[in-house]
């Protein structure tokens, strides 16, 4: 038998990063544990940007990004530094979406976020860049939030990570977990080691693994339906890039089938970067290639053009997983009858609430009991367990 620790977190992407730097800022003996090295592009935390917005289809995620906001507001306090750049956003809805928008506004409302519900020449009025395109026109509405942004995927994980060791915690890359054993009311965390396998005693276990979450989770009976896609994110150059700059560009998402979504110039300068939601090929997260998938680069381009017009070079194209649940509704609960191990799953739009997240899967880890607004991400509500449907994704 190897070292005894409090907590022992699986998987130091945004939510288990998070987790360990909320753990640690407590004071709590914490040991993060990554099998790859810290950063890497094999999975969802990666690249420079995320969306993080009010703007949602229910009022509990409407409230629950308050809360996103709030929580990354205190790793800016502890780091001294700024992690949400606010935008402004829109949520474009063509005639007969395939999201309906009244969720959105009705959710807004009953929330008192304010927006406006705006056309599409509206759009291209207030936001000059839209008016080189052809889709904006007066039969597309749009939700404009104010309270809409970016938060940096790679940096930001990266320093939760910092301040989490600064607070005390201990991070292990290129350690992957082999299995979880429960004895005695703890948790053997079974690791391959140096020389032989390693086991490490803990009080409790958060798992945070993403798309390998069921390779720990199945052997203790509790596999969670998951489809685990390959997706891609596309940087395209363009002579003119100062149209596209934050304050001149919002940040969008295009709230039909196929959804697309995009950003102002950030994190880069020589490109402007767009997106296709939901768009990939089903995928082994230890075989899946890193290829660009060329049709959805090509549909993309073509949306592009028709959104902000033409002059776009070549685009750079990095590949990311999503791992989405059945109702892309994410998990964050103890697990049924193994309250000594916690997981956390962002359904492929979690990063924006990464640091609340870890605030509350922290609580799980020490004990706290679990708070109504969790209700909808247990581990044993009904719509985990149905069919995996793609239409389900469309939120």
């Amino acid at each position: 038998m190897g070292e005894s620790r409090a907590v022992v977190v699986v998987g130091l992407g945004g939510l288990g990063s998070a987790t360990t730097y909320w753990l640690a800022k407590q004071g709590i003996d914490v040991l993060g544990l990554e099998q790859f090295e810290l950063g890497h592009v094999r999975g969802a935390s990666h690249d420079h940007s995320r969306i993080i917005r009010r703007s949602y289809h229910t009022p509990g995620y409407v409230e629950l990004a308050a809360g996103a906001y709030d929580a990354w507001r205190a790793v800016e306090r502890d780091a001294d530094a700024e992690i949400i750049t606010r935008t402004g956003g829109i949520d474009l809805f063509p005639a007969d979406a395939a999201i309906d928008a009244s969720t959105y506004t009705s959710s807004l409302t009953a929330a008192g976020v304010p927006f406006d519900w705006i056309d599409g020449e509206e759009v291209r009025r207030r936001w000059p860049a839209f008016a080189g395109g052809d889709l904006l026109t007066g039969d597309v509405h749009a939700i404009q939030c104010d309270d809409t942004g970016i938060v940096p995927a790679g940096r930001g994980t990266a320093t939760m990570q910092r301040l989490a060791v600064e607070h005390g915690a201990e991070l292990r890359p290129h350690t992957p977990v082999r299995e979880l054993r429960v004895v005695d009311g703890e948790v053997e965390v079974v690791i391959d080691g140096d020389e032989d396998v390693e086991v490490i005693r803990a009080g409790h276990v958060v798992v945070t693994a993403d798309a390998w979450t069921n390779r720990l989770l199945a052997p203790l009976g509790h596999e969670v339906p998951l489809a685990v896609t390959r997706e891609q994110v596309s940087y395209f150059p363009h002579a003119d890039l100062d149209r596209f700059a934050i304050g001149r560009l919002p940040v969008w998402i295009w709230m039909d089938d196929p959804s697309f979504y995009g950003f102002p110039v950030y994190g880069v300068t020589d490109a402007l970067k767009g997106a296709e939601d939901c768009g990939g090929a089903e995928v082994d997260p230890d075989t899946r290639t890193f290829d660009p998938d060329p049709t959805m680069e090509q549909r993309l381009a073509a949306f592009m053009e028709r959104l902000v017009g033409g002059g776009f070079g070549a685009p750079r194209t990095t590949t990311c997983l999503y791992t989405l649940t059945s109702d892309r509704d994410f998990v964050c609960d103890r697990v049924p009858g193994i309250p000594q191990i916690s997981v956390g799953l962002g359904a492929a739009h979690g990063f924006k609430f990464a640091s609340w997240f870890g605030r509350e899967l922290a609580a799980l880890a020490t004990g706290a009991p679990v708070r109504p607004e969790l209700a909808p991400f247990s581990m044993e509500r009904e719509s985990l367990y149905v069919p995996i449907s793609r239409e389900a994704w469309l939120v």
